[in-house]
């Protein structure tokens, strides 16, 4: 894709034209600008790359996965990748790349994510870094040697959603994960002397389902005991995949309240009480409209003159920025 780019500079009077008195021009140094990155944070489920992906649609931005499975190759199912037609021509980092057998650590996420940054924006895009783990979020926000606050200005986004709501919804999506074929997928890769607790293994929906796999090698099992041995997986995925909500919701208020991280809260619970077209209007109106709002204030109204006037990608799509965006309707 060719990205063809008009900075906009802002033209400043030289400092030998600007009356002093006397005063030290020390003073009116500025600092470095810091370079700007969102997060958008979230349990499974709610809505994290949609939200990511309305944003990107919105600014000239590029999206870097934060889900310590979905960095993984495979699984696309029991992984809930996004696909290529939901990326909406949006591109993403850290999604699939990782051999299925290695260990992906939050430091192996710190180093990667911090190279993904700096190129995404020296092709001058918002980095938007979207995922459940938020292990690896506060891995790389607070780094020991403060790399990342030091040479980055971040906007923390929490998509919500009830937890009975969430609950409801994530066992429903499990049922639909088994039509489009869960079992078979995992099938692909069950190894009865596989390592849970390695690799992508390590997804939930895989050791789930290990007793149910090992039903299939035995001469000695009926089909009725088969039965029920993937339905007992079926509810276990559901069950464990609640747990994981709760965990990465209580994840977020340790950093929000204990650690102190400014995280602006999106309450997406009515788009999950509603279907179709009443369901589209709630998302516009509780998350990605209040979502842009304050990543439209995070980018251009505390005083920053750098900006984007046009970027074009190679199909003739233009998106404007800067003062105008700043202006604009939402």
């Amino acid at each position: 894709m060719k990205i063809s780019m008009i900075m906009c500079h802002q033209a400043q009077p030289s400092l030998l034209q600007i009356p002093t008195g006397g005063m030290d021009l020390s003073v009116l140094r500025c600092r470095p600008q810091k370079e700007k990155v969102v997060v958008v944070m979230g349990a499974t489920g709610t809505g994290k790359s949609r939200l990511s992906i309305d944003l990107a649609a919105r600014y000239p931005a590029e999206i870097i996965n934060s889900d310590k499975m979905q960095v993984y190759e495979g699984l696309d199912i029991v992984t809930n990748k996004i696909t290529d037609e939901e990326c909406d021509g949006i591109p993403h980092h850290l999604l699939g790349i990782v051999d299925p057998e290695a260990d992906f650590t939050a430091g192996n996420f710190v180093s990667t994510a911090s190279i993904t940054m700096k190129s995404i924006v020296g092709r001058g895009k918002l980095p938007i870094i979207a995922g459940g783990s938020n292990s690896f979020i506060e891995a790389l926000v607070d780094d020991q040697n403060y790399e990342f606050r030091s040479r980055y200005e971040v906007c923390f986004l929490w998509v919500d959603v009830a937890m009975p709501v969430l609950h409801r919804f994530v066992s429903d999506r499990v049922d639909r994960m088994v039509a489009a074929g869960i079992v078979e997928e995992v099938r692909k890769i069950y190894n009865p002397k596989a390592d849970y607790s390695k690799g992508i293994r390590r997804a939930i929906g895989v050791p789930e389902f290990d007793a149910y796999f090992r039903t299939e090698y035995s001469s000695y099992v009926d089909k009725k005991t088969q039965a029920k041995l993937l339905e007992e997986a079926i509810n276990e995925t559901k069950i464990n995949t609640c747990k994981l909500a709760c965990r990465q919701l209580e994840k977020i208020h340790r950093l929000r309240n204990v650690k102190g991280w400014k995280i602006h809260r999106l309450d997406a619970t009515p788009v999950f009480q509603q279907r179709g077209r009443e369901a589209e209007e709630s998302w516009t109106e509780m998350v990605a409209g209040p979502g842009s709002v304050i990543v439209n204030q995070f980018l251009y109204n505390f005083g920053h003159s750098r900006g984007f006037a046009t970027v074009a990608d190679g199909g003739g799509r233009a998106i404007k920025r800067g003062a105008a965006m700043a202006a604009a309707a939402i």
